[in-house]
């Protein structure tokens, strides 16, 4: 057992939802015949985290006669009852003196399955005062953006009404938070405030003070708050597709080649007016995230070692990619890029970046390290490119590999497309 608390927040009324249940609390939703609280405190128990804190308010009776002391569940539980509305973050200056030096903050009507353990020994490695749980999602125009750096250190926490960047990363918070408690002690004046909003006032004003961190993952983490939303995730949960994304589990990816796979080829990428997504990749890329398949871009960039393209150009460009697509409703679980380019003898290259290395195609060692990542199982995994390198990359790496292209020359590949929605709907698809 963790010595780590859980405070799950339990005290919502669920107006979007309340068609679906009026007279219950809505984390008391059933999912396959038990509440989303229950499922969120099995998931935890099952990883050690037995000791919880759970906040209620509206209903919260029900809540607390269904659980009790959670003893039927193998856990511990305690309640905080908010007698007035404290907002989303009140609660915690009350039960302070109760909570671990870090500890796991939750919301109650989001079903998950997630690595906790992962989690946390990220927070712990970065030793900030909150990480947040991230992920991308179908429609980022319309979602919170959290901006942070290439080390996870958030720069910039942005809602839905504050304006965005032309171009960003598909980055959205998902609600998990681990927060260490001294953030509360150094924001002590809120705790006579009544109400306090954990978004805006705990969690915004630490972006840009190099205190606060993202953890990136794929893992399955959806509000049920409105019931087109419900009836999604009561599915996914019957199909499977939110255990399976726990990375605890071996996943299966479709790695990509990025310059003539995603985008229309122009030789070297220099310019971010020259990016454009091929026709059919976000229909593609769509499916794909659908049937549970991670999808990474693995690409050789020696347009840095050469000096001809910033890393910062670079991951404009990146933004660029993952702003079109999340227009259409699909999304990326990583990019990986090769900055490096053995030969030398460029104006302005940069010297450092002038190597043999182990990631730049047809070597594997993105795949290799995408797989250390995201613990995935290579040998049921996908490599599609236009190129023999993207092949010869997946093949040293365990990969199924695709072709696209007119291209009748076999490097040992195991199929040929002419583009990616090909390759998913002959291929992919079958797999199901």
């Amino acid at each position: 057992m963790h010595e780590m608390k859980t405070v799950i927040m339990a005290g919502g009324r669920g107006t979007r939802i309340s068609s679906i249940a009026s007279d219950i609390p809505k984390p008391m939703i059933k999912i396959d015949g038990k509440p989303v609280l229950e499922h969120e405190i099995i998931c935890l128990r099952e990883q050690g985290y037995r000791d919880i804190i759970i906040t209620v308010s509206h209903l919260g009776q029900v809540i607390m006669d269904y659980f009790g002391d959670g003893s039927s569940l193998g856990v511990k539980i305690e309640y905080f009852f908010e007698e007035e509305p404290l907002g989303t973050a009140g609660a915690l200056y009350r039960i302070s003196d109760k909570l671990s030096d870090d500890f796991l903050l939750l919301n109650a009507d989001a079903i998950f399955d997630v690595d906790f353990n992962r989690f946390t020994a990220y927070h712990r490695e970065k030793g900030g005062f909150v990480t947040l749980f991230t992920h991308p999602n179908s429609h980022p125009y319309d979602s919170g953006l959290i901006l942070a750096d290439k080390e996870g250190l958030v720069e910039k926490w942005l809602t839905k009404e504050d304006k965005r960047p032309q171009w960003y990363q598909n980055r959205v918070n998902a609600g998990l938070h681990v927060i260490s408690k001294k953030l509360l002690m150094e924001t002590s004046q809120l705790a006579n405030a009544g109400k306090v909003d954990l978004d805006r006032q705990l969690l915004k004003p630490l972006a840009g003070t190099g205190k606060m961190f993202c953890y990136d993952s794929p893992e399955y983490v959806k509000d049920m708050g409105t019931p087109d939303r419900y009836e999604s995730v009561c599915s996914d949960f019957m199909e499977g597709r939110v255990s399976a994304k726990n990375l605890r589990n071996m996943q299966k990816a479709v790695f990509l080649d990025r310059d003539g796979t995603i985008n229309k080829y122009v030789g070297f990428l220099r310019s971010i007016n020259d990016f454009e997504l091929l026709e059919g990749v976000a229909d593609a890329i769509k499916i794909m995230n659908s049937l549970g398949y991670l999808v990474i871009v693995a690409t050789n960039q020696p347009v840095i070692a050469r000096g001809e393209v910033t890393v910062k150009e670079l991951l404009e460009i990146h933004c660029k990619m993952e702003t079109l697509l999340g227009l259409e409703g699909a999304y990326l679980d990583a990019v990986y890029y090769c900055p490096h380019h053995p030969h030398k003898g460029y104006e302005g290259e940069i010297a450092e970046l002038k190597t043999e290395c182990c990631c730049r195609k047809p070597k594997p060692g993105m795949l290799l390290n995408a797989a250390k990542d995201f613990n995935i199982d290579l040998g049921c995994s996908w490599m599609v490119g236009d190129g023999e390198i993207d092949v010869r990359a997946g093949i040293a790496a365990g990969c199924k590999t695709v072709l696209l292209g007119q291209n009748d020359r076999d490097f040992g590949q195991d199929a040929t497309a002419e583009n990616l929605l090909q390759f998913v709907k002959e291929h992919v698809c079958t797999e199901m």
